[in-house]
């Protein structure tokens, strides 16, 4: 039986055939120990079909081909090699979230958890977006219900770019606004809540006075706190959703919809001791 996936790395944005299966992929990319290395990553299994890639990507203005690469990889992987590039780099916003079949998280040693399956959050119909929106306005918008309070959430962004981002806006809301907002739009967007500020990230005063500029503003819905590498400094178990398969987790949207994959119910012990 035929063993090939095709893998979408975030945050760099490459697309891999390989015959190795996913964790190994994991593996065979891995830079050694987390305790002397830093390389995680959010791996996404692709859909594939008999001739190749069970799907299109979407339009990016014709400067590579992309269906004809990923084609050929997948065939060079079939003859034999065990892994090949077939998108170096920007795959992220080209790969539509419904390509995606299975995610996993991958600490720097290679070792990989998968995650629960991808399903629908919210669908998102057309309707306007402005800058001066008030965060009740954007609830408006999608049609979701306000939350009884408001208090700001952090954000890490994974992709199209790792942000920090501290805002007063639900997951919804956020992926929404974030797709949609006008001169800052996103194709698609990939982040995690976090439980709490991450001192290791940026002084004290930038939440500090993030948290006051949403306060004396009511029409501020997001402040940048700090531009890093997001996926290395913080620890997975920081992120809501550790140790709760019923909340947060890992979120994927774009102007149609957002989903999210959870962590599983079980966290396998290895797995989470591992650097």
């Amino acid at each position: 039986m035929e063993r090939l996936n095709l893998v979408l790395t975030i945050p760099h944005g490459s697309v891999i055939a390989t015959s190795l299966g996913v964790e190994g992929l994991a593996h065979h990319l891995s830079p050694g120990s987390g305790r002397h290395f830093h390389g995680r990553g959010i791996y996404v299994d692709l859909a594939l079909g008999e001739a190749g890639a069970a799907f299109s990507f979407l339009e990016e203005g014709g400067w590579r081909d992309t269906a004809g690469d990923t084609a050929r990889a997948i065939q060079e992987v079939r003859s034999g090699k065990r892994t090949k590039t077939a998108l170096s780099s920007n795959a992220f916003t080209i790969t539509p979230i419904e390509a995606y079949r299975r995610v996993l998280l991958v600490k720097t040693g290679g070792q990989a958890l998968s995650m629960g399956p991808v399903s629908d959050v919210a669908r998102f119909g057309p309707a306007p977006c402005r800058d001066s929106m008030a965060p009740a306005e954007v609830a408006q918008a999608i049609g979701a219900a306000e939350p009884a309070r408001r208090e700001p959430r952090l954000y890490a962004i994974f992709a199209p770019l790792e942000l920090l981002v501290l805002s007063n806006l639900t997951p919804v809301e956020y992926a929404w606004y974030a797709t949609h907002r006008p001169g800052k739009v996103f194709r698609q967007v990939c982040f995690a809540e976090l439980r709490t500020d991450q001192p290791q990230l940026a002084a004290s005063s930038r939440y500090d006075n993030a948290r006051q500029e949403i306060r004396e503003n009511p029409k501020k819905k997001t402040k940048t706190v700090a531009v890093q590498d997001l996926l290395n400094a913080v620890s997975f178990e920081e992120w809501v959703g550790f140790g709760d398969a019923t909340a947060g987790g890992l979120y994927f949207g774009d102007r149609t919809r957002l989903t999210r994959t959870p962590f599983p119910v079980e966290i396998p012990h290895a797995w989470e001791k591992a650097d």
